[in-house]
């Protein structure tokens, strides 16, 4: 059976650099407070009304197809991971094969938010293995700029999440000694309001007993998913309750780290590099501690991208292979946890 294979990788970041400090002067925070709790320094932000979720996407894409040395007209399944889509629906999927021009082929897209690349990882890994399809573009674009809440209210959120893509095209190949080795997907839903944007929604307090919308008594079938009380109630941006994602994520993700490895009879120094969701410098420094893993084992690059959600690994991926810190032949781990709360992890050798 084939291995899946990355033959070209590549990311985009937006042009527009958003330090600490320029975020200090539209709310209550500090370059200190944001360094010490997250190790973000900087983030990038799209240009307004220029550049959408998609477009980043496409713009990695080309250079991904590019390196991977094949023609456009060559992909035959889209992939796209993102948590901020151009529309509600449709899905960013059939935008790239529009924007590429490409022939009437699939497109999927994954709403796994930050393990969105690895659970496409996963999905594309499967339909390469059975021979479905030669040449898969699998997308992972955030464009977070558009929707936060950049007030004080906000801050604890709002100071993490940057924009940005990383886009890779898998193939097939027939070498034992190269690809996916394997992937591990999990969830646990028990969580699932803990880090969310459950509005606008259509909910309507079914998951959230708190919530009592306003509704017009001359009309039964009042639009519950867009209306004043929304705004009113500041009830539309992201919510995240930081310390329990914490200390979920440093536990899960280094479950499903050593399940990729035990999987395949590796031990934790064995991995050459290993590259978790970008989601906080504290979570990945706690990840090489409790894994006993050394510096050069790590790649970490949220202190300039913020996290990028389903793009972090992606990005982080591309700019080490950029850096020359992945060779051919190294043993690879990709790990993620995020909202849903769903995690997972990817091992290959490059």
């Amino acid at each position: 059976m084939n291995r899946t294979i990355i033959a070209g990788i590549g990311k985009y970041i937006p042009e527009k650099v958003v330090t600490n400090h320029e975020l200090t002067k539209i709310m209550d925070t500090s370059d200190e407070w944001i360094h010490e709790r997250t190790g973000i320094q900087t983030r990038h932000y799209a240009k307004r009304f220029e550049e959408t979720t998609s477009i980043l996407g496409v713009k990695a894409a080309e250079i991904a197809i590019e390196r991977a040395g094949i023609q456009k007209s060559d992909i035959d399944f889209i992939i796209f991971a993102t948590l901020s889509p151009d529309y509600f629906f449709p899905g960013c999927g059939v935008l790239v094969q529009r924007m590429l021009g490409l022939k009437e082929i699939g497109a999927l897209d994954i709403r796994n938010q930050c393990s969105g690349f690895v659970y496409g990882l996963s999905v594309a890994d499967q339909f390469i293995k059975t021979g479905m399809y030669k040449n898969i573009l699998l997308i992972g674009a955030e464009v977070h700029s558009f929707a936060l809440d950049f007030s004080t209210r906000g801050r604890s959120v709002s100071v993490i999440f940057g924009d940005g893509a990383g886009a890779v095209i898998l193939q097939p190949s027939p070498s034992e000694n190269r690809g996916i080795l394997s992937t591990h997907l999990h969830s646990d839903g028990e969580g699932a309001e803990l880090l969310s944007m459950p509005n606008p929604g259509f909910h309507a307090g079914v998951h959230n007993k708190e919530w009592e919308p306003r509704v017009d008594e001359n009309n039964p079938y009042t639009n519950l998913f867009i209306n004043k009380d929304l705004v009113e109630r500041e009830d539309i941006y992201p919510y995240m309750d930081g310390q329990t994602v914490f200390k979920k994520a440093v536990v899960k993700m280094p479950e499903a780290i050593q399940e990729a490895l035990a999987t395949n009879g590796y031990q934790q120094n064995d991995i050459n590099l290993l590259i978790t969701h970008q989601a906080n410098l504290r979570i990945s420094q706690y990840i090489q501690q409790k894994l006993n893993l050394k510096e050069d084992q790590m790649f970490n690059n949220i202190q300039h991208y913020g996290n990028t959600t389903a793009a972090s690994i992606p990005i982080a991926l591309c700019e080490a292979w950029e850096q020359g810190k992945i060779k051919e032949g190294d043993l690879v781990c990709l790990a993620a946890f995020g909202s849903g709360f769903t995690w997972g992890s990817a091992i290959m050798k490059w």
